[in-house]
C-alpha cells in the first residue's frame, strides 16, 4: 500500500516530523509523559493545519530551548532559580509556548491569505528568545528591573541583564535563520510577486529578529506588573508574550511589506 494513495507529500513529511520530535524528546527527555502528549497534539495542529515547515522552526525552538535550559543547570539550582522537574518540561511549558503557533495554524486553515507563515515564525521567535534570555541571562547579577532600572536579583521575574538581552536577540536571529531559509519551501507566504521574494525574505529575517526580542521584551513587563503581583502565572505570560509576536507580525505585514 502506498501512504501517497491517502496522503500528501507534505502530510508524509509533517507526521514523519512529528514522530522524530516524539522520539527525540523522550530520548533526551526534554519532555515528561504530559509534555509528550502535548507536543504530539500541537505538532499535528502546526504541521497538519500549518505546514510541515512549520513544524520543523518549532523542533528548532525545543532543541535550543532544551540545551539552555540544561545549561549551568547546577548553578541554576544553587540559586533556586533552574526549571522544576530537572528541567524536564511538562504540558503546561509545551502548551505556553505551543498555543499561539496553533491558534495561527488554525486561523491559517479556516482562513486565506499570505501571512499566517510569518505570524507563526514570529510566535517561535519570542519563545526562543524569551527561553535564552531567561536561561542564560538569569546567571548574570547585572540584573535590572525593566520597569524601573532599579537593581533586582538574577532570575527576578522583569528583570533584565546584558547577558539576558544578547540571549534574547541571538535566539530571535535562530529562528530568523531557520524561518528564511524555510520559506522557498512554505506552501504559503511572501508569494504575492516572484520578483520580489529575494526582498521579502531579507525583510521577513529583520521583522523576524525584531518582533522576537521585543515580544521578549513584552514577557519582561508583564512578569513584573502582573507576574510578580500574583495576577498571572509563569505559563500565562509566556503565552501571552508568545501571542504578541503574532499580533505584532500582522500589525507589521501591512506597513513593512
Amino acid at each position: 500500500m502506498d501512504p501517497t494513495d491517502y496522503l500528501t507529500q507534505d502530510q508524509i513529511i509533517s507526521l514523519a516530523l512529528v514522530a522524530f520530535l516524539l522520539l527525540a524528546s523522550g530520548i533526551r527527555r526534554m519532555l515528561d509523559a504530559s509534555g509528550l502528549f502535548a507536543a504530539m497534539a500541537v505538532g499535528l495542529v502546526v504541521s497538519l493545519m500549518g505546514h510541515w515547515t512549520w513544524l520543523a522552526i518549532m523542533v528548532v525552538f525545543l532543541v535550543f530551548g532544551s540545551f539552555a535550559t540544561r545549561w549551568k543547570f547546577e548553578e541554576k539550582r544553587a540559586l533556586s532559580i533552574h526549571e522544576g522537574n530537572e528541567g524536564v518540561r511538562g504540558w503546561k511549558n509545551v502548551l505556553a509556548n505551543g498555543a499561539a503557533p496553533s491558534i495561527v495554524a488554525i486561523l491559517s486553515w479556516l482562513g486565506d491569505g499570505d501571512w499566517y507563515f510569518l505570524g507563526m515564525a514570529c510566535c517561535a521567535s519570542v519563545a526562543l528568545s524569551d527561553t535564552l534570555a531567561s536561561e542564560i541571562g538569569s546567571l548574570d547579577p547585572r540584573t535590572r528591573s525593566i520597569i524601573n532600572l532599579e537593581a533586582v536579583p538574577p532570575g527576578t521575574n522583569g528583570g533584565m541583564s546584558p547577558t539576558g538581552t544578547f540571549a534574547a536577540l541571538s535566539g530571535s536571529l535562530i529562528i530568523a535563520t531557520v524561518t528564511a531559509l524555510m520559506i522557498p519551501y512554505s506552501h504559503d507566504g511572501f508569494h504575492h510577486e516572484t520578483t520580489l521574494l529575494a526582498n521579502d525574505r531579507g525583510l521577513a529575517f529583520v521583522l523576524i529578529t525584531f518582533v522576537g526580542w521585543m515580544g521578549c521584551q513584552v514577557d519582561s513587563v508583564l512578569g513584573a506588573l502582573l507576574e510578580n503581583k500574583g495576577y498571572l502565572g509563569k505559563h500565562s505570560v509566556n503565552f501571552l508574550a508568545t501571542l504578541s509576536g503574532a499580533m505584532m507580525a500582522f500589525i507589521a505585514r501591512d506597513m513593512v511589506f
